[in-house]
């Protein structure tokens, strides 16, 4: 899958333009802004967490990057409000849980991939 894959081109999404679209995780939901592969792709995304819901253990191979928009998630035993960052390096593994409200995040991954040299 092809979005907004073109780094050297100017990319706008404005919320006239965005849509909620279901994920393989049940209660969780996406707007993707760019993406260059399938599930294990470079991707940017805004993510909504329903309440208490969750996605399961995984890894990304080029890493990932998290900021809180509003509610609050919980992962490796810490809890994140909004407008808390996280990083994490390639290949960590994560399992995200929402709060007891829903739970908007932007998410980027495997853009580290390009930094360390991973791909071209």
């Amino acid at each position: 899958m092809l979005i907004n894959a073109d780094f050297n081109r100017v990319a706008t999404s404005l919320p006239k333009q965005q849509q909620w679209l279901k994920s393989p995780q049940k209660g969780v939901e996406r707007i993707m802004l760019d993406r260059v592969g399938a599930e294990k792709a470079r991707a940017t995304s805004f993510v909504r967490y329903a309440p208490q819901s969750d996605f399961p253990h995984h890894r990304h191979p080029g890493g990932e990057e998290i900021f809180v928009l509003a509610g609050e998630l919980h992962f490796d035993g810490e809890t994140f409000l909004h407008y808390s960052w996280i990083r994490l390096p390639t290949d960590t593994p994560l399992e995200m849980v929402s709060g007891p409200s829903v739970a908007t995040v932007y998410i980027k991954t495997g853009h580290l991939a390009q930094v360390i040299g991973l791909v071209s």
